[in-house]
């Protein structure tokens, strides 16, 4: 796969490992319709993608992600947008790239800095990990701008930490630090800021070192679960061990059991 740079948005495969850097910091890294698609095609390539084994997205500048760039996603025309623009215009944009987050088998790091809001606040929760610096900012501005979340937000806070919390978020604005959302259970972590780098590698190569298979099939259990009986989860569960006991990993998790060492898994 070729993944390709474009303005705003950085885009480079290092070994098994595809790295997403948001590169508009004057903007606060605020992301555009470009920026946007690009992340999606990539997130959709790497999903097929057997080279790739773990997805990283980060930030140029001291902020992760001031969320959607509302003044140029809506100055494109000098004639005001016909009612339901904005109906027809999300599915194809942040309401595309959440639910691929969560769906494609490649594990997500997200490495937050400075400010995550809004959109950049839900690209660390759609994340399977995400390790913030302990005095990074999370925000929800919708309330503040006069308007109702997007992209996932009212779905994907409770199911992580209530609704209680998830109120004072949305409907109070309340703004939180990394290590409140570490402690909340918003994100996998935070660290002090000079430390931040050290982490967010330590994890990736975790992942990327892991049974790459198996580890798909979990994330895809975890997700697919929240809607199911237990019954038809059980079902899957079986199609996920049939498939991962049939990959060249598990061969070597056994081997390694056997030899009493540590597995040395391909990802195949």
């Amino acid at each position: 796969m070729n993944y390709e740079s474009v303005p705003g948005l950085r885009a480079a495969q290092q070994g098994s490992v595809l790295r997403l850097t948001l590169d508009r910091a004057d903007r606060r890294n605020a992301v555009n319709d470009v920026m946007l698609d690009a992340v999606i095609g990539h997130l959709a390539a790497a999903g097929v993608d057997e080279s790739v084994r773990v997805i990283r997205i980060d930030a140029e500048g001291p902020d992760f992600c001031a969320g959607s760039d509302l003044i140029a996603n809506n100055a494109k025309s000098e004639r005001k947008p016909r009612v339901g623009s904005t109906q027809r215009r999300l599915p194809n944009k942040a309401n595309r790239l959440i639910p691929l987050m969560l769906e494609t088998q490649v594990p997500i790091v997200a490495v937050v800095r400075g400010w995550a809001a809004g959109l950049g606040f839900h690209i660390a929760l759609a994340a399977d990990f995400a390790v913030a610096a302990d005095d990074a900012r999370f925000w929800e501005p919708f309330m503040a701008r006069g308007f109702s979340p997007d992209s996932g937000a009212a779905w994907l806070l409770p199911r992580l930490i209530g609704m209680v919390r998830t109120r004072q978020l949305l409907m109070l604005g309340r703004e939180i630090t990394g290590a409140t959302a570490a402690e909340w259970g918003i994100i996998h972590g935070a660290v002090p800021t000079d430390q931040l780098e050290d982490a967010a590698t330590e994890l990736v190569s975790t992942l990327a070192e892991a049974p790459t298979v198996a580890l798909g099939l979990t994330k895809w259990l975890l997700q697919s679960g929240n809607g199911l009986d237990l019954d038809r989860h059980l079902q899957n569960e079986a199609m996920a061990l049939e498939i991962s006991s049939r990959s060249e990993d598990f061969r070597e998790g056994l081997a390694a059991f056997r030899d009493k060492r540590k597995p040395e898994f391909q990802g195949r």
